[in-house]
């Protein structure tokens, strides 16, 4: 049996890993594997703090993919002899002044009444925990559960894993798909048994596909900042605000991110996304203004219509979709590289996501 997948994020990249693991052989075309959306990503593990009302069901995938990373996490890192950056740090949720609190109280009443486990702070508790924050906060949220990891690392290690495992890097651009094959931009044919389309918010527009397999994903641009200082961040969490959010990293970084825009594929950074994302941060931790900008950054999320992913087989036979993540590509690598791996070597999808099949949208491509 073997597979090719197309697209070499994160999705991808666990995919094979995790396919080549069950004995499958597996080839990934890519032109420059990580440096999409993965390689720009804060790597906010975040299934609670990002939960948004009506999605509950996609609520419960990302707690399962939440809960299965330190085990992926440990395989990958003894496969890959690599570390990946994965801290157990929580996320502190801000308000900034009366009607972010407000937001927040709303946002906690929500988050418990699903039976999540969020802690309720004053503004002098949360100073306690975190004594960067600007004076002024009303007060806040606490996530023990909500964590984070390094996506470049991630991406790497990932990378290496495969590597020893077998799995055939084409470092090219996918042109089309033909039935079960892959014909490349540049020439030549990566044929296979399955093609599972892992291409991020360029997987819609893949020639080749008939209707009834084209996901309907859409690019979601993201701009992002990434800081540093002489020494440990000005905070020790992960820190959301009503505009921002703030990643510290052990090595002393700094991510802020991040915009969310419908501009089509346009991947430029601009200068008032840059200062709209440090006035927020600055606003919640002051000390952020002392830090070096060291890298500014765009990319695009895939967004799909109900803002969930497409996992599974297609009306086509031969083709499989792994895409639609939108912004919870990085916390879901877990469980859909189980799930689809376990899709290619049997046959069949595991009951996780089963809600998430991509014949849910099939009215609309038809």
């Amino acid at each position: 049996m073997k597979a090719v997948v197309v697209g070499g994020g994160v999705i991808g990249l666990g995919i094979a890993w995790r396919a080549a693991s069950r004995g499958l052989a597996v080839t990934v075309v890519d032109p420059e594997p990580g440096r999409g959306a993965s390689g720009v990503a804060a790597g906010m593990l975040a299934p609670v703090t990002e939960v948004h009302y009506g999605e509950e069901a996609l609520l419960a995938l990302n707690l399962e993919s939440a809960r299965r990373y330190p085990n992926f996490v440990a395989e990958l890192e003894d496969a890959s002899r690599m570390v990946v950056g994965y801290r157990a740090s929580g996320t502190v949720s801000v308000a900034r002044d009366a009607d972010d609190l407000a937001a927040l109280e709303e946002l906690v009443g929500y988050q418990r009444g699903l039976g999540l486990e969020v802690e309720r702070l004053r503004s002098r508790e949360l100073r306690r925990l975190e004594p960067g924050l600007a004076p002024g906060v009303r007060g806040g949220a606490m996530v023990a559960g909500d964590h984070q990891v390094d996506p470049r690392r991630l991406v790497a290690a990932l990378l290496a894993a495969c590597r020893r495992l077998g799995v055939v890097l084409r470092r090219e651009r996918a042109g089309s798909i033909d039935r079960r094959s892959v014909v490349l931009e540049a020439g030549g044919v990566e044929d296979g048994d399955v093609v599972v389309v892992a291409a991020g918010a360029w997987s819609g527009v893949l020639a080749g596909l008939p209707a009834e397999a084209v996901p309907p994903v859409r690019p979601v641009k993201g701009q992002i900042l990434r800081l540093r200082g002489a020494g440990a961040p000005p905070l020790a969490r992960n820190m959301r605000g009503a505009e921002v959010y703030l990643v510290p990293r052990s090595d002393g970084e700094v991510v802020v991110g991040a915009t969310v825009e419908e501009r089509g594929f346009d991947t430029a950074v601009t200068a008032g996304a840059v200062h709209e994302l440090l006035r927020a941060a600055i606003e919640l931790v002051p000390d952020v203004a002392e830090l070096a900008l060291v890298e500014t950054a765009a990319s695009l999320r895939p967004g799909s219509p109900d803002n969930a992913p497409l996992l599974g087989a297609t009306g086509v036979e031969g083709v499989v979709l792994a895409t639609g993540h939108f912004r919870n590509g990085i916390l879901l690598a877990p469980v859909t590289a189980d799930a689809v791996a376990e899709l290619l070597a049997t046959g069949e999808a595991p009951p996780e996501i089963t809600a998430f099949s991509p014949r849910r949208f099939q009215r609309v491509l038809s």
